[in-house]
């Protein structure tokens, strides 16, 4: 890939979604699913077939939605819709959730003549009103419209703002262009959590190139966060993209152009998760540099942004700076207090096992900011790892202690 990209050639589009894809159209409804009467299903339609590229959740207890997915692409590398209820997960649900979830297939292929991929997110363990989703499918299929921003909508569950991204991409002398839809809010963390997510393009991408692209993009946004630890049964990436045919194959800055528009969309969902986590009132930017490997990074970032201690200090804008390092030296990586430099906000507060006299006021300022700096220096090693992750707050405890419907 290219060492640099022109900042121009890749342009965000103000107000842009998923629907900023030419070719894509959708319509969102009220099914009755979710006891508040709100927007619960939404359909997402390609006016061709597509080439489809997805993650799905590492959880072991996966959804019927994710289990039926995962063996529709072993068949098939080309979807025309997706459909998205909210409200109900289809989790646990056992046989009768793997025909539910069947039933959702078979109604929207039927719908949009072409193949479709399944999608659920809400509370678990309760049997789809599948009749109500029915219906809502069919008449989702009668709205269809090439801009509805009320599919962003219809995907939430406790999230309060929708999440939606898009750009302009100048490739080999035209425009093309990404767009992106997500949601999530709580059971956020690295294996995915409790997310969905569609990115589509207009740029040829062949299905051999699609799902690398999408685990290097996924890899570098949704596994660089964390809201509680927590990773969900439904989570789902989708990549949808325009088939290569012969005589339109992007060249390979085409194709770098495309992976970095379609990554930096992935980034800025990602983010949007973490800035709307439950109950969050702040964010912290974690910085481990000087790891030996890469699985030692990982392991004390999320250890730092899975903490408790951090993260209710966190919320109480309480420079503690000692939990972060506590929670660095639980993350069963082999560290010494001499190789250790903690910056907040660009403070030293702790250098090679040394307290530095930092002053209290500008920590106290710092901690009180929405968004958090901490740079944590851990040895020389090569290896440096960023991750994005919320505080813990009492309303997040009050909603996920009330989360039943």
């Amino acid at each position: 890939m290219p060492t640099a990209i022109a900042n121009d050639a890749i342009r965000p589009i103000a107000n842009g979604d998923l629907f900023s894809v030419p070719g894509l159209s959708g319509a969102a409804v009220k099914t009755g699913v979710k006891e508040s009467g709100d927007l619960d299903l939404a359909l997402i339609v390609a006016d061709e077939p597509m080439n489809v590229a997805a993650m799905f959740t590492k959880n072991a207890m996966a959804a019927a939605p994710v289990q039926l997915c995962r063996e529709i692409l072993k068949k098939t590398r080309q979807i025309k819709g997706i459909v998205v209820n909210s409200g109900n997960a289809n989790a646990l649900t056992g046989k009768r959730g793997a025909k539910d979830a069947q039933r959702m297939l078979d109604e929207t292929e039927a719908a949009i003549d072409g193949k479709a991929l399944v999608l659920s997110t809400g509370i678990i363990g309760v049997p789809l009103p599948i009749e109500k989703v029915t219906a809502g499918i069919k008449q989702a299929s009668q709205q269809l419209q090439p801009t509805c921003e009320d599919v962003a909508e219809a995907m939430l569950t406790t999230d309060t703002i929708r999440k939606t991204v898009a750009f302009e991409v100048d490739v080999d002398g035209q425009t093309y262009h990404v767009g992106g839809v997500a949601k999530g809010s709580g059971m956020i963390h690295p294996n995915m959590a409790t997310m969905l997510t569609v990115v589509a393009t207009d740029a040829p991408l062949t299905q051999d190139a699609m799902q690398p692209l999408l685990r290097r993009a996924v890899d570098g946004s949704f596994h660089r966060i964390s809201v509680d630890g927590d990773t969900s049964t439904n989570d789902a990436v989708v990549l949808m993209a325009k088939p290569a045919q012969a005589g339109d194959e992007l060249s390979a800055e085409g194709i770098a152009l495309i992976e970095s528009a379609i990554g930096r969309a992935c980034r800025e969902l990602a983010q949007s998760i973490v800035c709307d986590a439950e109950g969050s009132t702040r964010v912290m930017d974690i910085e481990v540099i000087g790891a030996a490997t890469i699985e030692d990074a990982e392991r004390i970032t999320e250890s730092v942004a899975t903490s408790s201690l951090v993260k209710t200090a966190l919320t109480g804008a309480n420079p503690n700076w000692g939990r972060i390092i506590s929670a660095a030296g639980n993350a069963g990586v082999m560290l010494s207090p001499e190789d250790v430099t903690l910056e907040l906000e660009g403070q030293t507060v702790f250098e090679k096992g040394e307290v530095t006299a930092a002053e209290q006021g500008r920590l106290d300022e710092a901690f009180g900011q929405d968004r958090v700096k901490i740079r944590l220096t851990v040895g020389t090693g090569p290896v440096t790892r960023h991750m994005l992750a919320s505080d813990l707050s009492k309303r997040y405890v009050e909603i996920n202690s009330e989360y039943t419907t």
